[in-house]
């Protein structure tokens, strides 16, 4: 009997409770408030669930997960690593057409001037105390794309990267509620009326030689990002050469899912107390905020030039759709452009600055990279 209540005391002194914190509770009590967003509300179901299921087990103490050999400690690696940014990459390259960009390569231009809020939110991170490094791995939530701020948040400043990419995917859920006010904001009734033309049709060879083409520059030009970019490009070039079937399913489903459920919960591994219950946490929250509004406005306001220099021709509403959100920021183009005219179809028109958001939120990153690593 003594050795069995010996035994009894032995566990429950190496249990977890007796190192449960108050800190561990309460995000362990976020975790369940993003499993019900999440769950209950759709917000980005995906992502979300597995990131806040990861924050459950983050905050159970004496799990040993950075420490013990298994397969938590081969999830953080792949975070600690950047092995799963440039995977899910290629899943999203093999589910993405280039081809409305391809017929209007201007919108690329909208793409780029949506990343300006990642700028400004550097700017304003660094204003507020965070260091240039931090506020560079801040300021990416603004091009609204997980995987990259992911990958330059685990480069910059890992000890932030649960907290940036939990404002990265929430902003991205709320793409429907945040974006329109700031479109209307920015135009006028006639301007969300405009009908654009019918793009034309894009040739197979077109497609082919596109995501060879961009891989070659843009890695030349930022070899930081060439992971990020060369999967992305042989992601759609698996889909587009037309030959390669079976590694396109497999990138756009089998792989995509694999690597969204060891992504997506490792960064919630990250999500422990004592590094996300302070206050930079609500300061990146807010400038998140600052960073996806920003490039909203910027995208639109540079539809709105575009606009007065082809009289009349493009619809500023699609510059909103620059910020990379893939393809939910097109769809509410759409949605906004169809309520002030219901005859507009802006959907295809917009994927031209989304697909471009996506490539311009990388090269925005490899930007960073290279100026953050020139300056030391």
């Amino acid at each position: 009997m003594d050795a069995f209540l010996v035994a009894l005391k032995s566990v429950l002194t190496d249990s977890g409770f007796m190192a449960f914190t108050a800190g561990n509770a309460i995000m362990i009590l976020v975790g369940c408030i993003l499993l019900y967003l999440a769950i209950v509300k759709g917000f980005e179901p995906l992502l979300l669930t597995p990131i806040a299921f990861g924050c459950l087990l983050a905050n159970i103490p004496r799990t040993g997960f950075e420490t013990d050999p298994g397969v938590m400690k081969l999830i953080l690696a792949g975070i600690k690593y950047e092995v799963f940014p440039p995977l899910i990459f290629m899943g999203v390259g093999a589910m993405t057409d280039f081809g409305p960009l391809i017929a209007n390569p201007k919108t690329l231009l909208l793409g780029a001037a949506a990343q300006a809020g990642v700028f400004v939110a550097l700017l304003g991170a660094m204003l507020l105390g965070f260091n240039v490094r931090e506020a560079a791995a801040i300021g990416i939530i603004g091009g609204a794309d997980g995987p990259t701020s992911i990958y330059l948040a685990s480069k910059m400043a890992p000890h932030l990267l649960g907290a940036i990419a939990v404002a990265a995917y929430s902003y991205m859920s709320l793409v429907p509620l945040i974006q329109p006010p700031i479109m209307k904001l920015f135009t006028s009734k006639e301007d969300r009326k405009i009908k654009m033309a019918q793009l034309r049709t894009v040739s197979h060879f077109e497609k082919v030689v596109f995501p060879i083409v961009c891989t070659i520059f843009i890695s030349l030009l930022l070899p930081s990002v060439c992971s990020l970019i060369g999967m992305l490009m042989l992601g759609n070039l698996f889909t587009e050469a037309g030959c390669l079937g079976r590694l396109s399913d497999t990138a756009q489903n089998a792989l995509m899912n694999i690597v969204t459920i060891m992504l997506a919960t490792g960064t919630g591994l990250t999500m422990k107390a004592e590094s996300f219950l302070t206050t930079q946490t609500i300061l990146i929250i807010f400038l998140g905020l600052v960073a996806f509004a920003g490039g909203t406005a910027a995208g639109v306001i540079f539809g709105k030039f575009m606009c007065i220099l082809d009289h009349g021709k493009t619809n500023p509403l699609i510059g909103s759709a620059g910020v990379s959100a893939v393809p939910m920021a097109a769809r509410v183009s759409q949605v906004v452009g169809q309520k002030a005219n219901p005859s507009n179809f802006l959907l295809m028109h917009a994927m031209g600055p989304n697909v471009a958001g996506v490539i311009g939120t990388a090269v925005a990153a490899g930007t960073m990279l290279a100026m953050i690593g020139a300056a030391k």
